[in-house]
């Protein structure tokens, strides 16, 4: 396959990643199928190894791919999507937890609450079928003073959630756990970038500022609920923290 180069092109990293992704969602390759090596894709795409290796890492996050050491990379079974080692999973705390934290009062400045229905990419991270109707919760949080982040929320659960955007001016997961959605599990990446337009505009930043994207799924088998959020960060305005115990 010939890449696009040219300036105005995506990354590389993400055109290989999409090419796979194709080929994984047109049935070319099967569950349970192992995918070319790095260095077959290399030869390939012609690209470096470094770009390969970003654009799997970016499907076994998505579960599109997963590693089985020493065997290669394959193409996930369903089955196999909540059963996968724990290994990628740790807490994470919330925008809220977090000020309160550093002893700042978390505000939110708009809220929008609606259904919508997913494609094929929101489908994948919400382990559900393409056109589903699901929640969709966009906020813009900040401190009293300060606009610092753009959240696009979409939530899958078998409980009716509230259509009233002012019910989520709160913490979403003091929220969720009020109507006993108990979070079992979390998993979250991020990255720093460029802001699209929609971020642009919802953060009032120009196009030359740089953010960070922090992306997260959170699961509860009970009441079949998954999350899938992304986070845009204002980049002078953010400092992600991790507590870490380690019993090693």
């Amino acid at each position: 396959m010939k890449l696009d180069t040219s300036k105005e092109a995506a990354p590389l990293y993400i055109q290989v990643k999409n090419d796979i992704k194709m080929k994984i969602e047109n049935k070319v390759w099967n569950p349970g199928d192992k995918i070319p090596s790095e260095l077959e894709l290399c030869k390939t795409y012609d690209v470096s190894r470094i770009t390969v290796r970003e654009a799997i890492n970016e499907l076994v996050w998505e579960e599109y791919l997963i590693r089985k050491r020493p065997k290669g990379t394959f193409v996930l079974d369903q089955s196999e999507q909540f059963e996968k080692s724990n290994n990628y999973y740790t807490h994470v705390k919330g925008f809220t937890f977090e000020m309160n934290e550093l002893g700042k009062q978390a505000t939110t400045k708009k809220a929008e609450i609606s259904m919508v229905k997913v494609d094929s990419t929101v489908a994948k991270q919400l382990n559900t079928t393409v056109g589903k109707n699901v929640y969709l919760l966009k906020r813009v949080r900040g401190t009293e003073d300060k606009i610092m982040v753009y959240f696009r929320t979409y939530i899958k659960t078998t409980i009716n959630l509230s259509a009233n955007p002012k019910d989520y001016y709160g913490s979403l997961y003091e929220l969720l756990n009020d109507k006993g959605i108990k979070i079992s599990k979390f998993k979250e990446y991020l990255e720093a970038g460029m802001p699209t337009e929609e971020v642009q505009k919802e953060l009032n930043i120009s196009a030359d500022t740089p953010v960070l994207k922090r992306v997260r799924k959170s699961y509860c088998k009970e009441f079949d609920f998954a999350e899938y959020t992304e986070c845009f960060y204002i980049g002078d305005q953010y400092r992600y923290y991790i507590d870490f115990n380690s019993t090693i």
